[in-house]
């Protein structure tokens, strides 16, 4: 709903209370001088991504950006929502480098919606990559890099809000134009 309501309540309840529009400019001014909430400690601290990495797999990371973006603007999540998926699918990919499979499942609704959406994604990263390259050239390690860097900037958007969507609104500005971004 639009409508507008005093400088004191945008200042206090913006997304705490109130579910801003992405695209109003008090909400977009007011991000550019925001600082990320504080950090009890950094998680997957052991995981170092490289700049190199990320530039050699940018295809990957822009899929699995577009399907976390597009899984949040189905469910009309929030970020925390999408660092709690990210954590569930994480934990998941670091018991597979272990050579367990056990899938963390979220509790929370909106958090597991995501983190399904991003197993079928990947999912189907994996054929598309198999199908294009003729062989199975997607590692467990490469997606989990990924996650990592994802979950990283996610905490970086994060103003402490209970209904921050800076997060997904980064995301969006990543979506490139092509539809396929494993043959761009």
């Amino acid at each position: 709903m639009r409508g507008e309501i005093c400088a004191v309540c945008c200042g206090t309840e913006r997304e705490n209370t109130i579910d801003c529009p992405l695209d109003c400019v008090y909400l977009l001014e007011a991000r550019k001088h925001e600082q990320p909430a504080p950090l009890d400690e950094v998680p997957n601290v052991d995981i170092r991504v490289k700049e190199d990495f990320l530039r050699e797999h940018e295809p990957i990371l822009l899929w699995i950006s577009m399907a976390l973006a597009q899984s949040m603007e189905k469910q009309r999540a929030v970020d925390t929502d999408a660092l709690e998926a990210l954590e569930a699918v994480i934990k998941t990919y670091r018991t597979r480098e272990s050579g367990l499979i056990y899938e963390s499942r979220p509790q929370n609704p909106y958090a597991a919606a995501i983190q399904e959406a991003l197993r079928e994604s990947i999912e189907e990263l994996h054929k598309r990559v198999a199908q294009e390259t003729g062989m199975h050239s997607l590692r467990d390690s490469e997606v989990l890099g990924i996650l990592v860097f994802l979950q990283r900037l996610g905490l970086q958007h994060n103003n402490g809000r209970r209904r921050c969507r800076a997060f997904f609104q980064f995301l969006q500005t990543l979506a490139p134009a092509q539809d396929n971004p494993i043959t761009a």
